[in-house]
């Protein structure tokens, strides 16, 4: 199942599916992470990986991945089904702002609006991974252990 949307839910009370993110959200405010909420987890989930990838961005790495990563969070415990706005739960890992933890959304100027794909990945396993992870390391070590995912889909158009 890999890879496949899952019956799993991914919500957010600081803005709906497909709605604008707030600017306290983003790198022109507060820079804090969303609240987010899920349920409808899969039987047998252990831990939770969270993502945010805008795959607007304007860039190709030279490895071909594309887009721009905001946000990689895992160790996250399995009975977990929300976090906090501005979290420190979890480990974080590197964004391409070249730091660990959450970045927020900030698009070059004029460059219009962007979509931010929040990801929450169940996982059947409870390994502890190693701070400072890029996506794409965390990603290779858990493909096999993702049971369920789901996103949430927001947007943000810099004021800039």
């Amino acid at each position: 199942m890999p890879f496949a949307l899952s019956p799993m839910t991914l919500s957010s009370s600081d803005f709906p599916a497909d709605g604008v993110i707030p600017r306290d959200c983003t790198g022109e405010g507060e820079d804090r992470s969303p609240a987010l909420s899920w349920d409808k987890v899969p039987e047998g989930t252990e831990s939770f990986a969270v993502i945010c990838h805008d795959p607007d961005a304007p860039l190709v790495s030279s490895n071909g991945n594309y887009g721009f990563v905001h946000w990689v969070l895992y160790n996250l415990p399995g009975s977990l089904t929300e976090l906090a706005a501005g979290t420190d739960q979890g480990t974080a890992g590197q964004n391409n702002f070249g730091h660990s933890g959450y970045g927020g959304p900030m698009p070059p100027e004029g460059h219009g609006t962007h979509r931010y794909y929040f990801w929450v990945l169940a996982l059947d396993s409870n390994e502890q991974y190693a701070p400072d992870l890029t996506l794409w390391q965390l990603l290779e070590k858990i493909e096999p252990n993702i049971i369920g995912m789901n996103r949430l889909v927001g947007t943000y158009r810099r004021e800039g």
